[in-house]
Parts: structure tokens; sequence; C-alpha cells
């Protein structure tokens, strides 16, 4: 007779993410995990089938306190708090970040998010085609905002070795000299309003 399970998918997903946030996702592995829960390999198979059951139990955790509730404002400033409140969210786990499209369909709070910015959108006269470039083109910028927040800082070293190469690059230059002084709130938050912007027009 098999033992009773014991393990929680809250568990489970926090030892995946520890797995992540320490090790990164090409360490991620069923038997990381189960190291991680102090288990062997095969008794986390009574509980997930696969490392992919995984991923998305660690993605759902994840974004499970993001608040959907879009606040009393203009569309553009209810989708920029909903896209900012999922930053927040991955702040703590950006080596997670690849993992949200590739289980975007299967994890019940990426789905009420996306429902909620689906929502402000068609209040707002999108439909059709123009609504799926809309969402698309948010997904779009969140993401590939926060990897780069994270994996090229403008506060890096990469940031300041191009500021040294005004001889053969001089706008390269030129323009990390000006980053170095760009906060990541700001980069993101100016890098949204373009985006946004582009969404205004009619």
């Amino acid at each position: 007779m098999p033992r009773p399970k014991s393990l929680t998918k809250t568990a489970l997903a926090a030892a995946t993410l520890a797995v992540l946030d320490r090790d990164g996702l090409s360490a991620l592995s069923m038997r990381a995990v189960a190291a991680e829960l102090g288990m062997g390999t095969m008794s986390l198979y009574r509980y997930v089938a696969d490392r992919d059951e995984l991923e998305a139990l660690a993605v759902d955790h994840m974004m499970s306190e993001v608040d959907v509730d879009p606040p009393k404002a203009l569309w553009d400033k209810q989708i920029a708090v909903l896209v900012e409140r999922v930053r927040a969210a991955v702040a703590a786990h950006p080596n997670a970040v690849p993992l949200t499209m590739a289980h975007r369909h299967r994890c019940p709070s990426l789905l009420r998010w996306g429902e909620a910015v689906l929502a402000v959108l068609t209040r707002a006269g999108f439909a059709g085609e123009q609504r799926v470039i809309a969402l698309r083109a948010l997904l779009g910028y969140l993401i590939g905002a926060t990897e780069i927040e994270h994996r090229s800082p403008l506060s890096g070293l990469g940031t300041d070795a191009m500021t040294t190469l005004g001889e053969e690059y001089p706008l390269m230059a030129e323009t990390a000299a000006a980053a170095r002084t760009i906060t990541p709130d700001i980069e993101f938050r100016r890098g949204l309003d373009v985006v946004l912007s582009g969404l205004r027009r009619p």
C-alpha cells in the first residue's frame, strides 16, 4: 500500500524556485528539486509527473499573490499598474522569467492576470487582431525588460566597459555614459510608457 502524500504544491513550488534562484534554469531537474526537499528522486514522482509540471507549479506560485484588480484610472494607467505588479512578483525569481510564457496556458495565476489585462483592453475598445497585438506587445516588453534588468543592468560592468569604447564606437560610449544615471525603475517605466504610447494611437 503506497504511503499517503505529504508534500503540498506550495512546498514543491517553493523548492523548485529555490533551485532556480540559487543555481539557474539549466540546473533545474527532478533530482535537484528532490535534493532540495531532502528526498529521493523517485519519491518526487509520487507528486509530479516530470520537470515540466514542477516548472508550472513554480510559475503559478510566483504569480499567485499578484493583485489582478486594476485601479480606478484611465485604461493605460490600469495596464501600467497590472504590468508593474508582475514585475514586482518576479523580481525575487528572475531565473524563472523564461518559464512564464512556456506555461502561460496552464497556470491559473497567469491566466487570471491575462484575463484582467484583456478586460482592460476590451473596455478601452481593443478587439480582434488589435487586442492580440496589444497583449503580445505588453508581454514582450514585460519579459524582455525584466530579463535585461537582471541579466544586463545599466549599473553593470558591461555599461562601464562600453563607456571606454569612444574611439571606435562613439555613440555607444556616449549612450553608455548617460545610461549609468538611469535607475531600474525609471528604465522600466519609461520603456513601458513607450509601449503604451504606441497602443494609444488610433
